[in-house]
């Protein structure tokens, strides 16, 4: 095998890195021996992973090369080493989801998702640290990913160790999962790409719940032609999640070379509320982008969302409050203040309010679906402040509309179960990632991909990393 020389494998993107394992260019084993090194030396500043599968994947890569040298080539994934949330479950690898409480459990199978990447020939490099159980923040006892952007800025809730380690070029590509807007925050914070796709398009069986009806599994990438890699791969109906949607994934292969016909909406007063001028500057500059690859863009009305995002802690609450019934509040002392928060307040709900909250968001996801019926996708600001600060998120916890404000443009899709598709756009003033989001019908992720790779076809945002 010819070896290949490349000082920056680790920024790679996947469909840069797959026709060189194709064709034998480089090696599964060493690349994967070159990611646990970069994992080494860099790990101990950014706290990305929860744990290191070292051995497991040296044996899958000795497996890839060995498959790939007889011909026997499975795909773009094949080879390609990855990590995932420590949401999922691994085969005889602990799963611990962010808590202390399950930091023993050990899964004696694979979660679907994780099962489709191995079959894609995918290697798991590793479990990614997550906040406590998916919800806010860190368990205390924990020591949280670093944004390897600016050590003093959020690093996007739950998903934070997937973004993070993906940002860092400590793994290709990872999965997350969004409840209200932890694929989107953390690929905004470190200037990823992130899909979360419709509510049940892709298996939760094998991971940890958090909020069963507003919990969403997608891939966290470098580029849209990545993510739409990872979602081809583990998309799709699996019988040991009921709740997953029946139709199979086709991998469309036609490529759009522009947005020509396409009716992106826009509603400017929606974006702009209370939103920073970094991210209505950017978002401007998005639009332009836009409209030169040949968009229409459409002023429209979006329903109202305000108070569905209000909502959305009552939702999750008493779901979270249902998914750790088994331990709380009998071990309550063992959780953190955040997650245990949370809890009470869904156990404290009445089936009232909880009720008006729910027919509160299937109003909100009718007028939604009627409004996206009229347009291809809506362009809407990932969050209205570029960027947070650690000081600035001290704030939020103590302003419950502060907090609102960070989840108006993100909770009301995970109640909706509409697919997004998250983008870098723009930088702040100090160099931090600024992210946008695109919205589509139900179903539409292979148009959002598409669009997605047009606009990273005439942008370069998504080619910008941290100096590490």
């Amino acid at each position: 095998m010819t070896a290949i020389t490349m000082e920056d494998w680790h920024y790679l993107e996947i469909s840069e890195l797959a026709p060189l394992l194709k064709r034998r260019a480089l090696s599964p084993v060493e690349l994967v021996r070159s990611q646990l090194d970069r994992i080494e030396s860099l790990e101990g500043r950014l706290h990305a992973y929860a744990r290191v599968m070292a051995y497991e994947a040296l044996e899958a890569a000795s497996t890839a090369e060995l498959e790939i040298e007889r011909g026997n080539y499975r795909g773009p994934l094949h080879g390609v080493p990855v990590a995932v949330k420590d949401l999922f479950w691994t085969r005889g690898v602990a799963t611990a989801a962010g808590t202390t409480i399950y930091r023993d459990f050990v899964p004696q199978q694979d979660a679907t998702v994780v099962r489709r990447l191995r079959e894609a020939g995918a290697i798991i490099l590793g479990k990614l640290q997550l906040t406590e159980g998916a919800f806010a923040t860190h368990h205390p006892t924990l020591s949280p990913p670093v944004n390897p952007w600016g050590a003093n800025h959020w690093t996007g809730a739950s998903s934070s160790g997937s973004a993070v380690a993906t940002s860092a070029g400590l793994c290709f590509a990872s999965l997350g999962t969004d409840t209200g807007g932890s694929i989107r925050f953390p690929c905004a914070a470190n200037g990823l790409t992130g899909l979360k796709p419709s509510w049940g398009r892709v298996s939760r069986h094998g991971m940890f719940e958090l909020a069963a009806t507003l919990d969403h599994v997608g891939p966290i990438a470098r580029s849209a032609r990545d993510a739409a890699l990872l979602f081809q791969a583990i998309a799709g109906p699996d019988p040991l999640d009921p709740t997953s949607q029946l139709t199979t994934v086709v991998h469309d292969t036609a490529s759009f070379d522009s947005l020509r016909g396409l009716r992106i909406g826009l509603d400017s007063a929606w974006n702009a509320r209370a939103t920073d001028g970094e991210t209505l500057a950017a978002m401007e500059s998005v639009v332009r982008a836009l409209q030169a690859l040949g968009a229409e863009i459409v002023e429209v009305k979006t329903p109202e969302s305000w108070h569905v995002a209000g909502e959305w802690e009552v939702l999750c609450g008493v779901q979270t409050a249902v998914a750790h019934a088994d331990t709380y509040p009998a071990r309550a002392s063992e959780y953190g203040p955040a997650l245990s928060r949370l809890i009470d307040v869904g156990r404290s709900v009445d089936g009232m309010r909880y009720q008006r909250a729910i027919l509160e968001g299937m109003a909100f996801t009718g007028r939604m679906t009627a409004l996206l019926d009229t347009l291809d996708m809506l362009l809407v600001p990932v969050q209205p402040f570029a960027a947070p600060t650690h000081e600035q998120l001290g704030a939020l916890a103590q302003d419950p509309e502060l907090n609102q404000r960070l989840i108006q443009f993100t909770a009301p899709f995970d109640v909706s179960g509409h697919p997004a598709l998250t983008l870098p756009g723009g930088l702040t003033a100090g160099g931090m990632p600024i992210g946008f989001q695109l919205v589509s019908r139900k179903g539409a992720e292979g148009l959002l991909l598409q669009a997605g790779q047009v606009f990273q076809g005439a942008t370069q945002w998504h080619r910008r990393h941290p100096q590490l």
